[in-house]
């Protein structure tokens, strides 16, 4: 008999996105199965996030959407859990009571039992655990790529930044030992992975808690010893414990990217100090400019906040100056909101809305600058991609596909039928299978496919993306193409889950540089 259908949707940072794979997992290995798409799902999941004003405002607008959906639908349940769920506990219930289950952020294991529980019952469930109860990581996960994956290193943070509620949501910082992690890692490219990411609040302060503070360097070393591993990201790492041991590690390991996010929150000094971040501008432009050294091509992102509390114009003038200076590749920029619980929520010099929205357009008009003036210099270079599923929206329509860069730049691409396979890769078609279509190729381009490796040269630049519309130069048929291919197959029949390592069909998931813009999804460590 076929089990009940689930849905989990996703609000905020990384380390969400990380955790709904995770939720996805338990509830398969509870016997639920995805639910077909536009169909009506037995199970609605939200994980939530609760760094910005607007997390609230779009959750209740969420649910509120949903009850005509459940008076229509016998049996469904709508389950909360997440960082504004460890917040806001029974008022949900309150302001939502078709809610069937309320979990926080170190209890995700018990959603199965909850929903179960709720059904039986016939009243709601809310249960908030105030510790971890068990790390993540040890529970079934249900990957949303083939080739790409999260690996969580660390979950909690330990900084007491004034605008952020996460670590009074997530708890203290919890690392786990370098030899689970490895072995994770190594169990995914067993599986296919091609590029994993070294996921946490604040990456770099790995291994305090182990009595060794030069562990993330050993760690991205070690992961530069796993046989199959072609790309290895991390993020995001806090400038106050950046070390000059990383720069080293990502320099000297052919397999870490030139790829660097690091927050930078704000250019000022004083509205640093203000936040309770503990560097200052001079310290952040220095890390910049020896990671460029070691790193000539590295790809630099960052977070920059607008309009936090007593912020004066001359302030803005330096987060711009920095800006400027440091060139970064791109940006998640934030106008700022208050949260409540947070030191900053109840400062002096709270700013107008006015004041804010006309500073944050400025500053992403200066960064579009910067990307674009970036992106410029690269046509004519030849990338290497791996070629991702769902990251261009249009693709359909302009008869490309999409892939990233090592440094994480995403970039379309047309396929070409003159292209012959890179050497040391299979011959076109080797592994069988209809590939990915092609729009206006009239199918006679090569079968490439999500997971694949391909190389072009970029022909023209945007300030969020590249275009190559050349001829490949090569592509290589990889072993995640394969488990997309076979997934896609018969979805049916796949559970995905990470101790049975059967492929799955799977959503797409961006592992790659931030855009510029009000990108809730972004860390803010």
């Amino acid at each position: 008999m076929k089990g009940r259908s689930y849905e989990v949707r996703t609000f905020g940072c990384q380390m969400n996105v990380h955790d709904s794979e995770r939720l996805s997992g338990l509830l398969e290995s509870a016997g639920y199965v995805p639910a077909a798409p536009g169909s009506e799902a037995d199970v609605v999941v939200f994980n939530t996030c609760a760094v910005r004003e607007n997390a609230d405002n779009r959750l209740y607008g969420n649910l509120g959407q949903l009850v005509p959906v459940k008076k229509g639908h016998p049996g469904m349940q709508i389950a909360v859990g997440g960082c504004l769920a460890q917040k806001d506990r029974a008022t949900i219930l309150d302001r939502a009571p078709w809610v069937d289950v309320v979990f926080g952020t170190n209890n995700l294991h018990r959603l199965p039992v909850l929903l179960e529980r709720a059904r039986h019952n016939a009243s709601a469930q809310l249960e908030i655990a105030e510790a971890l109860e068990v790390f993540p990581s040890s529970l079934p996960t249900r990957r949303a790529s083939h080739h790409s994956a999260w690996v969580s290193i660390s979950v909690g943070c330990d900084n007491t930044c004034t605008f952020c509620i996460v670590p009074s949501l997530r708890g203290r910082e919890r690392d786990r030992r370098p030899g689970d992690v490895l072995a994770e890692v190594e169990a995914l490219v067993g599986e296919g992975a091609l590029e994993i990411t070294l996921l946490g609040q604040n990456v770099n302060s790995y291994g305090r808690s182990l009595g060794d503070p030069g562990a993330f360097a050993k760690l991205l070393i070690a992961c530069g010893r796993v046989d199959g591993l072609e790309r290895v990201r991390f993020t995001s790492p806090h400038p106050r414990d950046f070390t000059d041991d990383v720069i080293e590690a990502m320099a000297a390991t052919a397999n870490v990217c030139h790829q660097l996010h690091m927050p930078l929150q704000s250019g000022s000094d004083e509205v640093l100090r203000r936040m309770r971040r503990s560097y200052r501008r001079d310290r952040y432009l220095g890390i910049v400019e020896r990671v460029r050294a070691a790193m000539p091509d590295a790809a630099i992102t960052t977070d920059i906040i607008v309009g936090f509390p007593g912020e004066t114009e001359a302030d803005f003038a330096d987060t711009l100056d920095v800006v400027r200076q440091a060139r970064f590749s791109g940006a998640f920029t934030f106008q700022y909101s208050p949260r409540p619980g947070t030191p900053a929520a109840t400062m002096d010099g709270q700013i107008d809305r006015a004041t804010v929205a006309e500073r944050y357009a400025r500053l992403v008009a200066l960064q579009d600058e910067v990307s674009w003036a970036q992106n410029r210099e690269l046509v004519g270079r030849r990338v290497e991609l791996l070629v991702a599923e769902g990251e261009g929206r249009k693709d359909d329509a302009t008869g490309r596909l999409s892939g990233r860069a090592r440094d994480g730049r995403l970039v379309h691409f047309r396929v070409d039928s003159g292209v012959q396979p890179a050497p040391g890769g299979d011959p076109a078609g080797a592994s069988g299978g209809p590939g990915v279509p092609v729009a206006g190729a009239a199918g006679s381009g090569p079968a490439v496919r999500p997971g694949d490796v391909v190389e072009t040269v970029v022909t023209r630049a945007a300030p969020h993306h590249l275009t190559a519309d050349g001829p490949l130069l090569s592509y290589r048929r990889t072993r995640a193409g394969d488990a997309w291919e076979l997934g896609r197959a018969a979805p049916a029949a796949s559970s995905s889950l990470a101790d049975s390592g059967a492929p799955a069909a799977r959503q797409a998931v961006a592992l790659g540089m931030p855009s510029v813009g009000p990108a809730a999804s972004s860390s803010r460590r």
